[in-house]
């Protein structure tokens, strides 16, 4: 591989990474509603999707989806439903059952907040466009290059370790403060809430994509 456009791509995914997007906006969202453990995993669930488009794209999946356009908006409406669905479940739980607060000490499904997590990362379609039109850029060809498919995983690790100390610094400060606060009932019910408006918000936006 081209050592300079390696070291390109590194600053790219770097800039990316910081900027707030999807995937970061879910982890805040549990961060402060669950605490730092919620979080965490839901990083590592964004991070699982990300190696399966890592996987996908350089197994030559990706060409299926630039030829069927389709695939492409069935899964950017798949991705919206599932967040309008994370929304109101989130917002029900603030509520608790017959319209009470949760308790404070009732854990969250971890396994669930991941599923969740890989699910989002999957159905967002910008991540399959980010994959598409942004990754090739950095690949090299040449009698002397690497394979594009061990290029493009070599590409895809990167971005997802990237993505990952990004989204767990991101889970540990929203955490430890949400973990300061969750004993009040009041202001957890707050914080559901606003993880619920996020999770609204996300699937507000892939809509308006579809439309530009």
């Amino acid at each position: 591989m081209n050592h300079a456009l390696l070291i390109a791509f590194v600053v790219a995914v770097a800039l990316i990474s910081v900027v707030p997007g999807p995937d970061m906006m879910f982890v805040l969202a549990h961060a402060v509603s669950g605490g730092r453990r919620t979080g965490f995993v839901a990083a590592a669930g964004m991070s699982t999707g990300l190696t399966v488009h890592t996987v996908a794209a350089a197994f030559g999946l990706g060409a299926l989806i630039r030829t069927a356009p389709l695939v492409l908006e069935g899964i950017r409406i798949a991705g919206a439903l599932f967040l309008v669905y994370l929304a109101v479940m989130t917002w029900r739980a603030s509520r608790g059952k017959g319209g009470s607060v949760r308790t404070p000490n009732k854990p969250r499904s971890l396994p669930r907040v991941y599923v969740m997590a890989v699910l989002t990362n999957l159905a967002n379609p910008k991540v399959i466009l980010f994959y598409l039109a942004f990754m090739p850029q950095f690949l090299t060809t040449g009698a002397h290059s690497w394979p594009v498919t061990a290029q493009f995983l070599v590409l895809g690790a990167i971005f997802i370790a990237i993505g990952i100390v990004v989204d767990s610094t991101v889970a540990t400060l929203a955490g430890t403060f949400s973990e300061r606060v969750l004993s009040r009932q009041a202001f957890r019910r707050w914080l559901e809430r606003a993880s619920a408006t996020i999770f609204g918000a996300l699937a507000v936006r892939l809509v308006l994509d579809a439309t530009q």
